[in-house]
């Protein structure tokens, strides 16, 4: 171990220390150190929180407004650090995650300046280690490990408590998204009170709103809460808030209904106390005008006036908001408070519904898409789609959730379990089935959660109940899946670049782009017009285990030597910060590369082998002789292939693009297989790992910019079974099986079932391919679904191909 000032600073320490104990107690004598590539140690890292940074180092607020800590252990203490911003990249991608080992090769200890007696560790540099962690095994229980702090610093509360390291933030948010709690100060099972009211003197929701600014006092309010909405966290870069929370109610009493607004810090004591169908006593509440962009549950069925002008806040302070959770037991019919009321349809009726109509439903979840990300402004949103048959239709509800500030409910979804949603809305779309959405307003339940909703009474939930006792566990679970590509609504049949809601036509450029700066389970769905140039038939989907490599941070050699501050991300002579540049190397081990920079030995190399071998080499069967792979290449495609600038080699289809067969067995297994990256290490998490997908292979085109200066490459996994998930509102009009009618329907024809006993009359991927030499030369618009997968596995799928002829020009 060498640190950057002379050996004779350093303490020496007994041989049994810890590498944690050895590394604190150096810095207490050093600053900085740095650690020799044969010297670092294995610590693993047990959780990764984020929260809002004090400051940006770089362009792009997204990337750099967050801070993350780590924590980690050698198996004896737990140490607390903060990941210098230039490594947050490797958070970005998953590559730095809990529950795996790295090797950290230099830190620091860094001093407060605004708190007496609190410093910390910052980690300045690492390497990810490969496969599962060696340290972990050895633990049982993590929160039991002592936390290690340096001398004199023992007493500092920060150090020891779920709140950030740098000092200005109070609170973490969660790691994928701003809508869940997260951390030890989110409250929730608080009893209610059996204290009796006066409620000889209260206000009726009808007056609130012509006492409005006539009055600095009201009188108690008591309501019954009928909508909750999801959390939203309004903290702003530069803006500091101790916890900049908010989350609306709609309540209810004998008079009418309004909004209510709870603020700020009374959010995480008492947001998850707060539910449909509880009673409040108000009293020193204030009344504000109402934010009249904000959305609104439909509340009409319920046949009562609403007050949409003013709305009523609960705040912390100024004043400081009194109210009482009532007991059930304590609420008195002659109060007139309204029940609560559902608008729950069945599947059947789903077709006849209008555009954004809400309404409430009930089924049995068949399949469970994996949680996903998308990008809005500033923040992530995160979401799965959702399969849920009720017995009406032959047709699933099909759902796109998103997360409803219930992480416990929304994590756990599978197939065989009885969901409830709230407030969904319903899309109708071109070309597809309507599917619902969620709303600010919805909740979900599942089974586990459903005792004591007020919904349990409702008829139509009986009647729902009555019909799942009609079937049978064995013939349900063979319909299941969870996991994998899937993506809804269905392209429409005609591209029309001006039609709202169009998947948007990118340049080459803006494609290279977006790959690159693609973070982890973000999704996206682009077109790219050019024209196909090579199709090959690839047997076996990549292998998790051959992608498993050791990720470094990219100026482990270049920078060993310098100091914190050269380390800091910097323009370059380009406009380039070191952050950019380091993603771009980081993306250039991942596929993307100039094509004029081959190595010496790939200058005479046949193009459409050099893409098999590149396969080849990420996992697929060695056993297989090149001459087996079925391919097609355009005529011109040798002599464009040396002429591009660019090939984005993203081409392979990923065993995570796989759906799997849901089984209680491996339930554990599943669900954190199809969820997301946890912020905290359990010992309780599955350590089994997902039992390879079944797949007879699939399409890898290769897609030439209509500048013929960038390719990429793209994997085309056609529908073949009717039970495939992806298969429900598909188009299936009967098409020659030609490459092109392939890539234009998505499926292959005619789809076959589980419950089919005719012999499979599907074409073989050599008589599709013997159909490829249409595409020559024609000119397509290729609508293409992007995500990251975590690492380097980058999932680049063909949705649908359209001929220019099928595409409108205005």
């Amino acid at each position: 171990m060498e640190d950057s000032q002379s050996s004779s600073s350093l303490v020496l320490l007994p041989p049994q220390a810890s590498f944690l104990q050895r590394t604190l107690e150096r810095l207490s004598s050093t600053q900085c150190l740095k650690f020799g590539c044969d010297q670092g140690e294995a610590v693993a890292v047990v959780a990764l929180q984020r929260y809002m940074s004090e400051r940006t180092d770089g362009p792009d607020e997204l990337l750099c407004n967050y801070s993350y800590d780590l924590t980690v252990t050698d198996g004896v203490w737990r140490v607390k650090g903060l990941l210098h911003s230039s490594l947050n990249y490797l958070v970005h991608t998953n590559t730095l995650r809990t529950g795996r080992d790295i090797f950290i090769s230099q830190c620091c200890f860094v001093f407060s300046e605004r708190t007496l007696g609190h410093g910390y560790i910052c980690i300045e540099n690492l390497r990810c280690g490969a496969g599962s962690s060696e340290v972990l095994p050895r633990i049982n229980d993590v929160s039991l490990l002592p936390m290690l702090v340096r001398y004199g610093m023992e007493r500092s509360v920060l150090l020891h408590s779920d709140v950030p390291l740098q000092v200005s933030r109070k609170h973490y948010l969660p790691l994928w998204n701003n809508d869940d709690p997260e951390g030890d100060m989110w409250i929730s099972g608080a009893p209610s009170s059996d204290a009796v009211l006066d409620v000889s003197k209260i206000m009726l929701i009808s007056t609130l709103e012509s006492s409005f600014g006539h009055t600095l006092k009201y009188l108690p309010l008591l309501v019954k809460i009928i909508h909750k909405s999801r959390l939203r966290y309004y903290g702003k870069f530069g803006v500091k808030k101790d916890c900049p929370y908010l989350a609306y109610f709609e309540v209810a009493d004998q008079s009418g209904t309004m909004s209510l607004v709870l603020w700020d810090e009374l959010c995480p004591e008492f947001y998850e106390r707060l539910n449909v169908g509880t009673v409040l006593y108000l009293q020193n509440y204030k009344l504000k005008q109402s934010y009249a962009k904000r959305s609104r549950p439909q509340m009409d069925h319920y046949r009562m006036k609403h007050y949409n002008s003013v709305e009523i806040c609960l705040n912390p302070h100024d004043p400081s908001s009194l109210f009482t959770v009532v007991s059930p037991k304590s609420v008195q019919p002659q109060w007139g408070l309204p029940d609560v009321s559902y608008r729950f349809i069945s599947r059947s009726e789903l077709d006849k519904l209008a555009d954004n109509f809400a309404c409430d439903v009930i089924g049995l979840v068949t399949f469970v898409g994996r949680v996903e990300r998308v990008r809005s402004k500033e923040r992530y949103w995160t979401y799965r789609w959702v399969h849920a048959v009720d017995g009406t239709s032959d047709h699933p509800f099909i759902l796109e959730l998103f997360s409803s500030s219930q992480p416990e409910i929304f994590n756990n979804i599978c197939p065989m379990t009885y969901l409830v949603c709230t407030q969904m809305r319903v899309c109708n779309v071109t070309g597809s089935q309507p599917y619902l959405t969620s709303s600010c307003e919805t909740e979900m339940f599942i089974t586990g959660y459903h005792k004591g909703q007020p919904y349990v009474s409702d008829p139509r939930v009986k009647n729902f109940i009555q019909w799942t006792k009609t079937l049978k566990d064995n013939a349900v679970l063979q319909k299941t899946a969870v996991g994998g590509h899937y993506s809804y609504p269905h392209s429409q049949p005609m591209f029309l670049q001006s039609a709202a809601g169009q998947v948007p036509l990118i340049a080459a450029a803006d494609l290279k782009r977006e790959l690159e700066t693609l973070q982890y389970r973000e999704h996206k769905r682009l077109a790219f017009q050019g024209q196909i140039t090579a199709v090959q038939f690839l047997r076996n989907p990549k292998t998790s285990g051959a992608e498993e490599t050791e990720q470094v941070s990219e100026n482990d050699d270049a920078d060993s030597h310098s100091s914190p501050s050269q380390r800091l991300p910097s323009p370059s002579s380009d406009g380039t910060s070191a952050t950019s540049r380091k993603r771009k190397i980081q993306m250039s081990k991942l596929g993307c590369k100039k094509t004029n920079e081959k190595e010496p030995e790939e200058e005479e190399a046949n193009p459409a082998l050099e893409i098999q071998l590149q396969e080849h080499s990420c996992g697929h069967n060695s056993g297989q002789a090149a001459s087996s792979t079925p391919s097609w290449e355009g005529s011109s495609w040798p002599k464009q292939h040396q002429e591009l600038s660019e090939h984005l080699s993203r081409g392979g289809l990923h065993q995570d693009s796989i759906r799997r067969r849901f089984t209680f067995d491996e339930k554990n297994a599943l669900l954190q297989w199809s969820n997301l990256q946890p912020s905290r290490w359990t010992s309780k998490q599955s350590a089994e790992s997902v039992p390879p997908a079944l797949c007879s292979g699939y399409y890898q085109l290769t897609i030439l910019g209509i500048n013929k200066q960038i390719a990429v490459d793209a994997a085309f996994l056609p529908v073949v079974s009717s039970d495939d998930p992806q298969a429900v509102s598909l188009p299936q009009g009967l098409h020659d099986n030609t490459m092109l009618s392939c890539l234009c329907s998505g499926f292959l024809c005619p789809l076959t079932g589980t419950d089919d006993s005719r012999e499979r009359s599907l074409p073989e991927p050599e008589e599709i391919l013997e159909t490829a030499s249409e595409l020559e030369d024609m000119h397509v618009v290729c609508v293409l679904d992007i995500c990251h997968l975590g690492e380097d596995k980058l999932e680049v799928l063909i949705n649908k191909v359209y001929k220019v002829t099928e595409v409108s020009l205005n």
